[in-house]
């Protein structure tokens, strides 16, 4: 069921029009008490009736909402159209607002692809584009979003560890621009037969669950260490390795094997140490 447009007219000329008929209705059974004319009654208090039946037709819609409009339970249409109008008094007229709405789901313990248990949440921005669909494909559509948005984040937070020291992989707490467009797209596919387009998905809230937090704080802070230390080994072997090389070419110095293997243990010491290194100054020649 995809929506319909229907084009009310303008409620202005026909709730004039029908208060003359009501006003000289009245005034038909007035003059027809008056005058003692029972056809006059009976007529003056059947227009009556009827004009107070459709006025129940007036509706009003409000900027940034839709009325969805049912006769005895047949979807007819939906009006778009702001302002005050009138349509067969015997439709119902259900409110739909077409607003950005805010969703933030609460802080769910889930694992991650590590097995790490981990608290997450998010906000999710949304709105209605359907509303025959949003009213009649769901029971709830404000419900199905809440349930469906939280089972979207469990399935995404599953897939990714929580953090990562690999520039290629992808983890929740290092690539917020990849997660959320994942977040988004896994939410668009169970809300689209809902007549609900997601505008936003976002994580608010992203944290180790309090029971390994302090654990996995100090795993977290060696592999930093870990990393780090890769890195600096990894540029000191490339230095000595150049500077080894530049002597040689340069031929400044000629080096034994031995006399090599000590020159790359000190410049290896200086390079890779936490602390600056002290020197010592050898004063005799290069073999004592």
């Amino acid at each position: 069921m995809n929506e319909r447009s229907y084009s009310a007219p303008s409620g202005i000329p026909a709730l004039i029009g029908l208060l003359v008929i009501l006003a000289g209705a009245i005034a038909l059974t007035i003059f027809g008490i008056k005058g003692k004319e029972p056809w006059m009654v009976i007529s003056g208090i059947i227009v009556v009736i009827i004009m107070l039946v459709a006025l129940a037709g007036f509706f009003t819609v409000a900027p940034n909402e839709a009325k969805v409009l049912q006769f005895f339970g047949r979807y007819v249409g939906t009006v778009h159209d702001a302002g005050p109008r009138f349509a067969n008094p015997f439709y119902s007229k259900k409110a739909v607002s077409l607003r950005m709405r805010n969703f933030e789901s609460s802080k769910l313990k889930i694992n991650d692809l590590d097995g790490n248990p981990i608290e997450i949440a998010a906000v999710v921005v949304w709105q209605v584009v359907d509303t025959a669909e949003a009213l009649f494909k769901v029971n709830d559509y404000v419900d199905f979003v809440h349930i469906q948005s939280e089972s979207a984040l469990r399935q995404m937070a599953q897939s990714y560890s929580y953090d990562t020291h690999d520039p290629a992989s992808i983890s929740l707490r290092s690539h917020g621009t990849e997660i959320s467009d994942h977040l988004q797209k896994e939410i668009q596919e169970r809300l689209t037969s809902a007549g609900v387009k997601v505008i936003e998905a976002r994580i608010t809230h992203l944290a180790y669950a309090p029971e390994i937090a302090q654990a996995m704080l100090q795993r977290q802070q060696a592999g930093a260490i870990i990393a780090a230390r890769t890195l600096i080994v990894e540029g000191a072997v490339s230095m000595v390795e150049m500077a080894l090389e530049q002597l040689a070419k340069r031929g400044v110095v000629q080096l034994d094997e031995e006399r090599k293997a000590a020159m790359v243990s000190n410049l290896l010491v200086v390079l890779c140490g936490e602390r600056g290194t002290q020197p010592i100054v050898n004063t005799g020649t290069i073999y004592s």
